[in-house]
């Protein structure tokens, strides 16, 4: 009787070094929400990618040290929605949507609601993934990743911002955007995952070479780079699934004339 009751008793305390990093992440997300409130957007677009990159070292840092726990999924669940969810919604809202308020009533409602919907579709996504983990395809994820979904809108943002592009002027483009990657966060769109690659300790020195000049070019036009590689993933997806069905759609037919009499 009292084996059981010693297994049933959940651990107590957490592991400091990843959930450290998962806090570091929830602060730089919390960041870019009071940056985009006080009119900077370019300072919110970076604390948004701040909390990317140590989003994905603690989850790596925690699976190296084996120091995972069912406490660090939960908080880090939690830390992706304010940095994912809520911050890149304030972002895009503060910087351009609230402008469509000036034009249209209705325009008013949608510019906020575009940005709920965002929020709302990172909820969701997140509360999927948690539930799925176990059983889902590691090397794919099922709907648009939420850091892949702000990182988009922090790009766009960024790219604007640097070309001295007017929040109105993409006002109903950042509308259209919004919503779009709200919903291939809560769709059926397979995307490649980096969190099952590379298979080994070695990698081709093509990939080595492709990382070099990508680093380049960041340090050269940090926003460009990062809306080109935020709209080529978003296609990607979309494309790779669009294959996929009709490559089970010819399959699918050739079963049928193959059963045919």
């Amino acid at each position: 009787m009292s084996d059981n009751s010693n297994q049933r008793r959940p651990a107590r305390g957490a592991y400091l070094l990843p959930n450290a990093l998962t806090t570091l992440a929830l602060m730089a997300g919390f960041y870019a929400i009071v940056a985009a409130i006080g009119g900077q957007p370019v300072a919110a677009c970076i604390a948004i990618l701040v909390a990317g990159l140590l989003d994905g070292v603690d989850g790596r840092v925690a699976r190296l040290t084996n120091t995972q726990s069912d406490f660090g999924v939960q908080y880090d669940s939690l830390s992706d929605m304010v940095s994912f969810g809520i911050a890149p919604a304030v972002l895009v809202y503060s910087w351009s949507l609230h402008t469509l308020g000036n034009q249209e009533n209705v325009a008013e409602a949608l510019s906020w609601l575009a940005a709920f919907f965002f929020s709302a579709c990172a909820a969701l996504r997140l509360a999927r993934f948690n539930t799925q983990a176990g059983v889902a395809d590691k090397a794919y994820f099922q709907g648009l990743a939420s850091p892949a979904a702000a990182g988009t809108i922090l790009a766009t943002v960024w790219f604007s911002v640097s070309r001295d592009i007017e929040p109105e002027q993409v006002a109903w483009p950042l509308l259209v955007l919004t919503l779009v990657l709200g919903t291939l966060m809560v769709s059926r769109v397979r995307y490649f995952s980096f969190k099952a690659w590379p298979v080994s300790d070695r990698v081709p020195f093509a990939w080595i070479f492709l990382l070099l000049v990508i680093l380049v070019l960041l340090a050269v036009d940090p926003p460009a780079v990062l809306f080109t590689i935020g709209l080529v993933y978003v296609l990607s997806g979309i494309l790779m699934t669009a294959r996929g069905r009709y490559q089970q759609r010819l399959r699918r037919r050739r079963e049928r004339r193959d059963d045919a009499p």
